[in-house]
């Protein structure tokens, strides 16, 4: 048996060690990476910058532990290989980048490269983050080294045989990354560059909008068509242009409005999201913000939509379900979302045509039903109303009930909910 373990150990080295030379070989190494940087001409402007841009990236979210020191790190990051836990990004200089230069963070950001070369874990998104200018890059650093140093030693990535070897993100890269700026398309405007850039770039939409195989990585080919995201059991939809199955029916000033306040008229979020609209995109410049949207709106649909599944319930079973979950409705849900399933604009969300509740991934409705929900308290938006949770009151029967009926009232068409559904996402929380 130990025999056999040491040769799957050298095969494993083996193919790793021919990838690794086959990518090098073929030049996969990032164009820009040696593209010089530029003093600022307002060093104080350049700073003001980098703090704004920090902000959009979310930066401070992800590096900040619960009760924490702001950008201190140590927040862990499940995945579904293991949990990573963020770095300091504070100028200490023995925890921290106190001793980094903007190359260093420029080869960070750009690379995926720490200043001594080893390899970073893509939870850290510079699979995104590559397509960030040198400027902005050099600008987000310089906001970092003014901030009050903190001590704290980074904690070491907890994951599972084999994803503990770093070796192995060779060739995760060769097969995921494509590092290089963004370039302008000379055949959009200004303003849809600038949506682009956001969202390819700190923005890094994709990372929760985007299906991912069993090795974590996306294909371009179907960025931002929508996929679970792994460990949280959220499903993230997709945002494209579509008008069955995504953003094709929204207002660019809705879906504005939506990323900086958290709300919009018949909608609002809750769940990850709410996060990053309170932590990330409340902040950003509404200029911004309307490019984001009107960026996302004229995307096509880059992947299939996510197929209807058969109907699992005999007609007479099903109805007798939304019988059952319509009483449900009336007696816990109707003086918020009203009988009309309409909602109350910017308060309430709507029901009725939402594609969130008649979506084939029921995943988000189950959620909300069972654990409530928050739109994010932001300065558009400071006191938001919510939704209580019912998991505690309502069985795993009751709960498929009701969100069966609302998949399938006023108008909508959905397929049934079955009480399974629910244990499943009960037990996952």
């Amino acid at each position: 048996m130990k025999r056999k373990y040491v040769w799957r150990t050298l095969a494993l080295l083996l193919t790793v060690l021919i990838i690794a030379v086959i990518w090098l070989i073929l030049g996969n190494r990032n164009p820009d990476l040696d593209q010089p940087s530029v003093p600022p001409a307002n060093p104080d402007e350049q700073i003001r910058q980098g703090e704004y841009l920090a902000r959009i990236g979310n930066c401070m979210s992800c590096h900040t532990a619960r009760g924490g020191e702001s950008y201190a790190g140590g927040r862990a990051v499940p995945t579904p290989f293991g949990t990573i836990y963020t770095s300091n990004l504070t100028p200490d200089a023995e925890t921290g980048l106190g001793k980094w230069s903007n190359a260093d963070f420029w080869q960070a950001m750009h690379d995926g490269k720490s200043k001594d070369g080893s390899l970073l874990y893509p939870a850290f998104p510079y699979t995104n983050y590559t397509r960030v200018t040198r400027a902005d890059s050099d600008a987000i650093f310089a906001y970092l080294q003014t901030l009050p140093t903190v001590q704290k030693k980074n904690i070491a990535p907890e994951l599972r045989f084999p994803y503990d070897n770093r070796a192995l993100l060779y060739v995760w890269r060769a097969l995921y990354f494509r590092p290089g700026q963004y370039t302008n398309d000379d055949k959009q405007s200004v303003e849809w560059n600038r949506g682009a850039y956001l969202a390819q770039g700190l923005g890094h939409c994709s990372a929760c909008h985007s299906p991912r195989d069993s090795f974590g990585g996306t294909d371009v080919k179907s960025e931002l068509g929508g996929g679970m995201i792994p460990v949280l059991n959220w499903y993230a939809p997709p945002l494209n242009g579509d008008r069955e199955t995504s953003l094709g029916n929204w207002e660019v000033e809705h879906l504005a409005a939506l990323m900086k306040t958290g709300v919009a008229p018949q909608r609002s979020v809750s769940g990850p999201m709410a996060e990053v609209v309170a932590g990330s995109l409340q902040h950003m410049h509404k200029d911004d913000a309307h490019a984001l949207a009107g960026y996302l709106k004229s995307l096509p649909q880059q992947s299939a939509a996510p197929l209807v599944a058969a109907e699992t319930m005999r007609e007479e079973s099903k109805q007798a379900m939304i019988d059952a979950g319509a009483k449900l409705y009336e007696d816990q849900c109707i003086s918020c979302h009203q009988a009309s399933g309409k909602g109350v604009p910017s308060i309430y969300p709507a029901l009725a045509g939402s594609r969130a509740i008649t979506t084939p991934v029921a995943t988000n409705a189950i959620r909300m039903v069972l654990y409530g929900g928050y739109a994010p308290s932001t300065g558009g938006n400071p006191r938001p109303y919510g939704m209580p949770p019912f998991g505690q009151s309502m069985t795993d029967e009751e709960v498929a009930a009701v969100v069966t009926y609302i998949r399938n009232a006023w108008g909508n068409q959905g397929t049934a909910i079955l009480p399974n559904d629910v244990n499943r996402y009960r037990s996952r929380h």
